[in-house]
């Protein structure tokens, strides 16, 4: 079991939980956290386990960047910024979005910078009342990086996102969910059951039909319809011969709630 520093890592039920774990810096990213969480989700690999569930410790849930790990000093060198998203932030969103499995982002706080750049990289965002977005890299001479110039627009249209990535002001996570932002904000006192429960329903569910709902869904937003009807029917003919599919029809039939195995 591998020990780590910026994070915790935590697997059981079928749900691996990873959480970021530098609260006094609000979960801010160092290359030393991306590399931990690039190996948490290697560790979580295994076909028992069927749903990932991303959230952060204390008050925040990330707020990006943690810019003294890349501090820039007037006329002093400048970092290739180019290279940090290429390095760290673009593999992270890639297998957030390939991963076989729901992810989860259990935003318990705000999400600021790649930190929200991060959340809507996942399959369902569920957060706070309290919680905030944030897209604050105007106003440090930046763009919005880590996918959320491709998140935003496809989420809540382009001219509340480009409200959000010049303006850099706050949306609440009532907001958040009246835009389409996320799929739901729930109170705070009942949000760490409302993300159990999810967690759960989610690794009792056919991982192998998730799966491929998942891949339709983002290839949708590039195909025509006629390739996406094809990929649906490649989906279905694969689902067809699953055992999740059988053990779904045969409960329906005798009026019982299945037991899925994830194959």
């Amino acid at each position: 079991m591998i020990s780590f520093q910026n994070i915790l890592f935590e697997q059981g039920d079928g749900v691996a939980r990873i959480t970021l774990n530098r609260p006094d810096k609000l979960n801010s990213f160092t290359v030393d956290m991306h590399k931990e969480v690039a190996q948490a989700i290697d560790q979580m690999l295994s076909p028992d386990t069927r749903v990932l569930v991303i959230t952060g410790s204390g008050r925040g849930f990330c707020a990006g960047q943690d810019l003294g790990d890349r501090a820039v000093t007037p006329g002093g060198q400048r970092p290739d910024l180019g290279e940090s998203i290429e390095r760290y932030y673009a593999p992270l969103i890639r297998r957030l979005r390939a991963l076989q499995r729901p992810v989860i982002a259990a935003v318990n706080g705000i999400a600021a910078g790649a930190g929200c750049s991060i959340a809507l990289a996942c399959d369902i965002v569920i957060a706070t009342r309290s919680a905030d977005f944030l897209l604050p890299f105007s106003k440090i001479g930046l763009v919005p990086d880590a996918g959320a110039s491709w998140f935003l627009p496809r989420l809540v249209g382009p001219a509340r996102a480009t409200g959000m990535a010049m303006l850099g002001e706050k949306i609440s996570a009532t907001q958040a969910q009246e835009w389409g932002l996320i799929w739901r904000c729930v109170d705070d006192e009942s949000f760490v059951s409302e993300v159990d429960a999810l967690a759960r329903r989610l690794a009792q569910a056919p991982t192998l039909a998730l799966a491929r709902t998942k891949q339709s869904l983002q290839a949708s937003w590039g195909n025509s319809l006629e390739e996406q009807l094809q990929m649906e029917r490649d989906h279905q003919r694969e689902l067809g011969r699953s055992d999740d599919y059988a053990e779904g029809v045969a409960a329906f039939l005798a009026k019982r709630a299945p037991k899925f195995t994830g194959r």
